[in-house]
């Protein structure tokens, strides 16, 4: 869910995670992180396929896989767990250049950056009346970009590509102003909409970035139950 940096709206956050929380940063089909090529590599299938059902986070799962920040050639060990509901994503740690934490936690969404090149601030962010379903509303709405191929895998995962964008302001078709804040590209297993293998963030959300993109990309992702913790500086005062 890299939510890091700026006040996030539920719209801006439903592109984490899937932002997750969810419900992560994609280049062009083909051209992966420095630091990570092969396991981001992307073949888009030729087949014509009927539309499949939305990505939908489930309430319990958890994986393993990278936090990739390429133009900073920056890759951290990183997990998503999901635990009746809530979920968590977290990259790095103590000892790597990037450390941070994204929750749905009891309804509240939390972003905790401990470590960030450049970052002197580290507040725990809260915006209550965000939790998974929410996300999972957010996530119907993307739209299907095709099925595809992720190379670099073993075995090479057959996906369904999905996008998914917010847009200010909100107006009819027509000649009008308007800005993207933000962008996800997310790709789940063609066989379980449930199973997140990909995740693209592109925008405001990714504001500690100079480039305003960051990439997840799972190695494992398991439908059990994963561990949640809500971090000590993000719980309210007593």
């Amino acid at each position: 869910m890299g939510w890091k940096g700026v006040p996030r709206t539920a719209a801006s956050a439903v592109l984490a995670g899937a932002a997750v929380l969810v419900l992560a940063a994609v280049p062009p089909a083909g051209a992966g992180p420095r630091t990570a090529a092969a396991a981001v590599a992307v073949a888009v299938r030729q087949d014509v396929s009927p539309q499949p059902p939305a990505p939908r986070l489930p309430r319990d799962f958890r994986g393993r896989g990278k936090w990739i920040v390429r133009d900073l050639d920056i890759t951290v060990p990183f997990t998503w767990e999901g635990k009746d509901g809530d979920s968590q994503m977290t990259a790095g740690g103590p000892q790597y250049p990037i450390w941070f934490t994204n929750l749905i936690y009891r309804g509240t969404l939390y972003t905790l950056t401990y470590k960030w090149p450049g970052l002197d601030e580290h507040p725990c962010s809260r915006i209550p009346g965000f939790g998974l379903e929410d996300l999972n509303r957010g996530l119907a709405n993307a739209r299907f970009v095709g099925p595809e191929t992720l190379r670099g895998t073993r075995p090479q995962r057959r996906v369904n590509h999905w996008r998914a964008g917010v847009v200010f302001p909100e107006l009819p078709p027509g000649n009008h102003p308007r800005l993207p804040l933000a962008l996800g590209d997310i790709y789940v297993d063609e066989h379980d909409r449930g199973t997140f293998w990909q995740v693209l963030q592109f925008g405001v959300q990714n504001l500690y970035d100079p480039e305003l993109d960051e990439w997840l990309v799972m190695d494992t992702f398991e439908h059990r139950p994963g561990t949640v913790t809500l971090p000590r500086r993000c719980e309210p005062p007593r």
